[in-house]
């Protein structure tokens, strides 16, 4: 681990440390580590149009809006490719909250999330995603004898 020495003005440092105990950190170098890697993360997706990763997208909807839920499902139909899984939640009456995590490309990701968020009826979203790398892997399983191996894709997360 590499030790690096930043000067900060006072003000600056009463925030950051005042951000720091807001949400639990022990100490300041994790807190500079987390957000530099925020940085890295937020400029690797603004600038890698062709990159892979994961995401889960979050939106409010209401229940009630005419035919919303049948577009909204539709809509992951059409993505299935990208869906891992959806939690759907009962806010209130007329209210609901879905939780779709997603894997692919974050262009493919992007434009699901778009095509959601724009529905009318749906209130709130946002778009939380993480870079990763595609690797294809061949593994063996089971305990038989032959060694059968299968290839895999797997989502490495950066750092």
């Amino acid at each position: 681990m590499t030790r690096v020495t930043v000067s900060i003005e006072d003000d600056l440092m009463e925030a950051f440390d005042a951000f720091l105990e807001g949400r639990g950190y022990t100490n300041r170098s994790e807190g500079f580590r987390d957000l530099i890697r925020e940085k890295l993360q937020n400029t690797k997706l603004s600038e890698d149009a062709d990159g892979v990763g994961i995401a889960v997208l979050n939106y409010v909807y209401d229940h009630e809006e005419r035919m919303l839920a049948s577009r909204l499902m539709s809509t992951q139909h059409e993505h299935h490719n990208l869906t891992v899984s959806t939690v759907h939640f009962h806010i209130d009456h007329d209210t609901c909250l879905e939780s779709v995590t997603l894997r692919g490309a974050l262009s493919e990701i992007r434009t699901f999330a778009d095509k959601v968020l724009a529905q009318p009826g749906v209130r709130h979203g946002q778009l939380y995603t993480v870079p990763g790398e595609l690797h294809v892997e061949t593994h063996h399983h089971g305990n038989d004898h032959h060694g059968h191996a299968h290839k895999h894709e797997h989502l490495k997360i950066t750092n």
